[in-house]
């Protein structure tokens, strides 16, 4: 039987883009105004759902201000008991992306992996953090230490890989190694320098590993910082490169695939990537530096 799995994402702006206001205010506006596409999502049946890097709060990262960290909460923590009650009423998995707080002074850009009956099934920690002009992570991430986990949702095997991540192909293939038949990455990126990588490098993931990616970009331009426009464009891409679904660049939008996973396996039978690499030559890509 065909196994289809219906995905969708949220691209979202920030409706209280006053930098001054207190962080929790704009957190719960950012909630609020996803509150919306949530229940779009649940009603036309997606069964997998991925939110924007950072979903609930603006990207901060181009301030060095301490009281960001202030948006940092627990995962699982109150932002996941709120997706949890969404994941019950639609049976609807979520991937939740979150500032996470582990302790005191160590933070991870952290995505929640929340399963359709509502239960925790684990987190994936950002592992590649950048630090360059208007893109200042290190002073608020730690690098990811759990690795590249695949989980096993009620609709089918996801994996997550975080806005910069996606600059890396050496953790999109140990995804798909470890089993996953679609890989999120949820951004916050801006025209200019990279844009064109961003409909070029995940269907390159998509098709080296032969998996769907469910790629998301917020929208719009966030005070005071105004590093650029948050360009959209989230899409769907198949296991052989193609679009199949595409969101706009300006609007807050749901945008939504039906995924054949079956494709998976057709795909793989053609380009018998996993059967012909050869890790023993790989040694020196841990090896040589830098």
């Amino acid at each position: 039987m065909t196994r289809i799995l219906k995905g969708g994402l949220i691209q979202c702006s920030n409706p209280l883009n006053d930098e001054s206001k207190p962080v929790p205010e704009i957190q719960a506006a950012m909630l609020e105004k996803h509150r919306p596409f949530l229940d779009q999502a649940g009603e036309r049946g997606v069964q997998v759902l991925c939110l924007q890097e950072l979903f609930n709060a603006p990207y901060f990262c181009p301030s060095q201000d301490p009281r960001w960290y202030d948006a940092a909460e627990p995962v699982p923590g109150p932002c996941t008991e709120v997706m949890a009650e969404y994941a019950k009423k639609y049976s609807m998995a979520i991937v939740v992306p979150v500032y996470e707080r582990e302790q005191a002074g160590v933070y991870y850009n952290t995505a929640a992996v929340i399963d359709a009956d509502g239960s925790y099934l684990g987190k994936y920690r950002k592992i590649h953090i950048p630090h360059t002009s208007g893109f200042w992570e290190k002073y608020f991430f730690k690098p990811g230490n759990l690795g590249y986990p695949v989980f096993d949702t009620a609709y089918g095997k996801v994996g997550v890989y975080i806005c910069y991540d996606r600059h890396f192909p050496e953790g999109a293939r140990l995804l798909g190694l470890a089993g996953a038949e679609v890989v999120f990455n949820p951004s916050a990126t801006v025209a200019g320098l990279s844009q064109y990588l961003w409909r070029l490098e995940q269907p390159a993931h998509a098709v080296a590993n032969g998996y769907y990616m469910g790629c998301i970009n917020r929208v719009g331009t966030e005070a005071p910082w105004n590093i650029g426009k948050f360009y959209g464009n989230s899409y769907f891409v198949d296991p052989r490169g193609s679009f199949i679904s595409e969101a706009s660049e300006d609007d807050d939008e749901l945008i939504t695939a039906d995924m054949d996973l079956d494709v998976i396996e057709e795909v793989r039978r053609i380009w018998q990537f996993y059967r012909d690499r050869r890790p023993e030559t790989y040694e020196d890509m841990t090896r040589l530096l830098p």
